[in-house]
């Protein structure tokens, strides 16, 4: 067979034909037959109208990572895929194209708008897909989903009905949060707070028949023209005499109450609350407490509303602010405004603000559903990794608010009701009924809401499985084994599926979940178009090649830790992939037409110590992977291969290779391919595309994909692998030496060895040669007095002294040494007076001061080593 490999690497030459053959061969279809023990990850559906970004990026490479790494663990593996139909979010892209024509949804009629949404999916659908396998997902496509495919409306509507008829489901007159610009209400956890820059407006509120007025402090002066009461703490003295009084709003003349209510707190403004039940949270269920009238004064579209005072109608929020203080400046009620900070709740979508307001929805009451999830975190049955997130995670749960479900847009599953215009029965049923349930009519109309995304998400780990029916895949599967995604959505998505799992399912969605952290800039800000600063994958994947971009994100992906990303990480990291190609290649060059066996009797010292140090690198990346430590496996399997394997054991060996007899190159090359094999399987789940291809050039097999993960070794080389720690140690000194005085690499140098160990002694005599080859010795004696002139360093157990007789010019590299000592000492005062300032160190961010710290003990101990070298050579 033929053993080549390019002089070259270029991954666009067989990424994409690898990808090819995966999928030809079904190698990812998962059998749910098999009698391999499962294992199973559902992909965190992206908007089917989206295209790759950093978060996919690295929540696909962490999910193909464990998917490729229990395939050759000998599982049965099962990576779900699919995409959200994400109702917000592609109703708003979808939206805009036909603005661009200069139409509106409206103009459209729901239906065809809808139809014009299944033709942008149609077109733009399969854009993330194709960009996943670009990656290298290993998903099992033939079982691709879509959350408004058949199956899974039908479990939709089963869940839905379910809920409903359990009274888990209801309809109410509420108070939502809502977006005007997506014209449709959001749950709480949809809205997200930004500080923004504001005022505090302190008006005068007067008192019926009195010269006496309340003092209101407020940010939203407009929304007055709908309260209904004044509420003080009924502790504050300040007040008391008042409560039972009415004040009378300026402008409206509307005679409203002063209440008493421990939820105003005396310290923050005045002390004086005014309620407006119909838009405000707090005063919501402060106006159920007292039994308080709703006025709604700003309608869907953020305008004034209600004809309360004909010269604000109609007006916009921000105008209508302006137009209600300068109307209360005429009347002399404005006691002053102050510059204010504060949250304001955002759009997660489109980053509009959020109104507030009473309005008709649906909502399923979550505490009974939560109890079962909490339940299941405490008791470990589901484990969040890192365990951190558990606090926060119980915090939220224990304190969860009913769960709006409904949607005031077009695109999306409609709710399954129906309303009767004669009776005003509502119909909730799992089929389109033709008639109403209560009295037989069929004058119904179809409620016009759709669901909230995230309600048809929170059953994917089942409703992708076939759910409503009791499907094998679903026996096979279900619970799912891991769950990958970011933690910003362990609210939206993560908890809701807990809840819906344990609910419909009996048992919990998953067993483990893994919240890997966000993908940032080089400065440790959040990516986005406005900055200027995103990275995109797929310029990445085409610059550099899938693996070395997996192997970067992989690397840095630590668990709790931001992963800091730039474009020169990526580029050093197919740094990496030139050098696996590089070694392959200089193996398969010398190989013959097959991969020897390894023959435990021909081998020597040194290909035992690279054998005992695959073994553990293999057995430790297997563990670090099985505890999520994605990163950690990454770095030992990267520090082994290019430093053990490469820079140490390939160097080694050559001289057995080119200079030795037949028998010993090929005992060496057999160790070195047979360690070139199992390290590719070991880096395989990382490196898919690399690690298949030389895999295949190397051993003629059809895929690396099922090779047993090399973490069973069982070789016994203990004592020799030390002994060959010892020699690098030896040589790396030397090295050292050699660099620090400045010696020419090609200068053969005098060593002399001291050592009270016997063994050591033993040792390194037995490996003279290797010394001398690696340490470009000329000569090496053991135990004898070394000349005045030598450098030393010192070992464990041993010292190593190098002759400079002849080999420096020792007034040059005096003066050379001074110079650099004066550079280094510039540090070292630099570094150690900041450290020592104390108004510095309260000043400056923790993770300078660290980094300062950092660069002085450095320099510091550079300096040592300086001193010590000019301290030798003057004497």
């Amino acid at each position: 067979m033929a053993k080549e490999l390019s002089s070259r690497i270029n991954p666009a030459e067989y990424e994409k034909s690898i990808y090819k053959f995966w999928l030809e061969k079904k190698l990812f279809h998962a059998d749910e037959y098999s009698k391999k023990p499962a294992y199973s990850i559902v992909i965190p559906p992206p908007n089917v109208t989206g295209s790759l970004h950093m978060g996919h990026a690295l929540d696909e490479t962490i999910q193909d990572i464990l998917a490729r790494f229990k395939r050759m663990k000998g599982y049965e593996v099962l990576w779900m895929p699919g995409t959200d139909h994400a109702g917000i979010a592609t109703q708003n892209v979808v939206e805009k194209i036909i603005s661009s024509e200069g139409k509106t949804r409206y103009d459209l009629g729901r239906e065809a708008f809808i139809e014009r949404v299944w033709q942008q999916k149609k077109e733009s659908g399969g854009t993330i897909i194709s960009q996943l396998k670009a990656l290298g997902s290993s998903c099992d496509w033939d079982r691709e989903r879509f959350t408004m495919d058949e199956g899974l409306s039908r479990a939709v509507r089963e869940v839905f009905y379910t809920l409903y008829k359990e009274d888990l489901i209801y309809r109410s007159n509420y108070m939502v949060n809502w977006c005007a610009r997506c014209h449709t209400a959001l749950s709480d956890i949809e809205v997200e707070f930004t500080e923004k820059d504001d005022f505090l407006y302190h008006l005068k509120y007067p008192i019926e028949n009195s010269s006496e007025y309340l003092e209101i402090a407020t940010t939203r002066p407009e929304t007055y023209l709908g309260d209904t009461a004044v509420a003080v703490h009924p502790d504050d003295e300040r007040y008391k005499h008042l409560v039972g009084k009415n004040v009378i709003l300026p402008l409206i003349n509307r005679k409203i109450p002063v209440i008493a209510d421990n939820f105003v707190e005396t310290e923050f403004g005045t002390g004086c609350v005014k309620i407006t039940p119909a838009h405000d949270q707090n005063d919501f269920a402060a106006g159920i407490r007292h039994n308080l009238e709703k006025i709604v004064c700003i309608d869907e579209n953020n305008k004034i509303c209600g004809n309360f005072y004909k010269e604000f109608e109609g007006m916009d929020i921000l105008t209508a602010r302006k137009a209600v203080i300068e109307k209360f400046k005429e009347l002399d009620l404005v006691v002053k405004i102050e510059p204010l900070k504060h949250n304001v709740g955002c759009c997660y979508r489109c980053n509009s603000v959020i109104e507030p307001r009473v309005s008709m929805q649906w909502f399923v009451k979550t505490k009974p559903l939560a109890e079962k999830a909490i339940e299941a975190v405490k008791t470990g049955k589901i484990k969040l990794i890192p365990k951190q997130w558990e606090n926060t995670f119980f915090e939220w749960m224990n304190n969860i608010r009913d769960w709006c479900i409904s949607r005031q847009i077009w695109w999306g599953h409609r709710i399954p009701a129906w309303h009767c215009a004669d009776c005003s029965h509502t119909t909730v049923a799992k089929t389109d009924p033709d008639k109403c349930e209560n009295c037989g009519s069929i004058n119904i109309h179809q409620d016009e809401d759709v669901l909230d995304t995230w309600f048809s998400s929170s059953l994917w780990p089942f409703s992708t499985m076939g759910y409503p029916e009791k499907t094998d895949l679903l026996k096979k599967f279900y619970p799912t084994s891991t769950l990958v995604t970011g933690f910003d959505i362990l609210f939206f998505w993560v908890a809701r599926m807990m809840m819906m799992g344990i609910k419909f399912m009996d048992d919990v969605p998953f067993k483990d979940v893994y919240l890997h952290a966000l993908v940032r800039d080089e400065k440790g800000q959040k990516m986005s178009k406005s900055k200027g600063n995103v990275i995109d994958p797929l310029i990445m994947i085409d610059k550099y090649g899938a693996d070395a971009f997996r192997f970067t994100l992989a690397i840095f992906a630590a668990q709790g830790r931001d992963i800091k990303m730039n474009v020169d990480r990526v580029e050093g990291y197919r740094n990496f992939i030139n050098k696996i190609w590089n070694a392959s290649r200089f193996i398969l060059m010398n190989l013959g037409d097959e991969i020897s066996k390894i023959d435990e009797n021909n081998l020597e010292n040194v290909d035992k110590w690279i054998l005992m140090k695959l073994q553990h690198t293999a057995k430790k990346a297997s563990k670090a992977i099985d505890a999520y430590s994605i990163n950690e496996a990454a770095n030992e399997l990267y520090q082994f291969f290019w430093m053990t394997f490469c820079d140490w054991y390939l160097e080694l060996i050559k001289d057995r290779m080119f200079k030795g007899s037949k028998k010993e190159k090929e005992y060496a090359l057999a160790t070195a391919a047979n360690v070139l094999e199992k390290s590719l399987i070991a880096l395989h789940p990382y490196i898919p595309f690399v690690t298949e291809h030389i895999f295949q050039t190397l051993t003629n097999k059809e895929t690396i994909m099922f090779e047993e993960y090399p973490d069973n070794l069982n070789y016994n080389f203990e004592k020799e692998e030390k002994g060959i720690d010892k020699v690098i140690e030896a040589v790396s000194l030397i090295r050292n030496i050699r660099g620090e005085y400045n010696i020419s690499p090609a200068a053969q140098l005098e060593i002399y060895i001291n050592t009270d160990d016997s063994d050591a002694l033993k040792l390194f005599q037995a490996e003279i040669l290797l010394i001398m080859k690696m340490g470009k010795a000329k000569s090496i004696k053991f135990n004898e007095k070394a000349p005045e002139n030598c450098a030393k360093s010192v070992g464990n157990g041993f010292e190593i002294m190098v002759s400079l007789e002849g080999t420096i010019n020792v007034e040059e590299e005096i003066a050379r040494l001074e110079k650099e000592k004066k550079a280094v000492l510039k540090d070292v005062n630099l570094y150690g007076g900041k450290l020592q300032n104390e108004g510095y160190l309260a000043k400056a961010p923790a993770k300078v001061i660290e980094k300062d710290k950092k660069t002085y003990e450095e320099a510091k101990a550079r300096l040592d080593k300086i001193n010590e070298a000019l301290d030798g050579l003057k004497k």
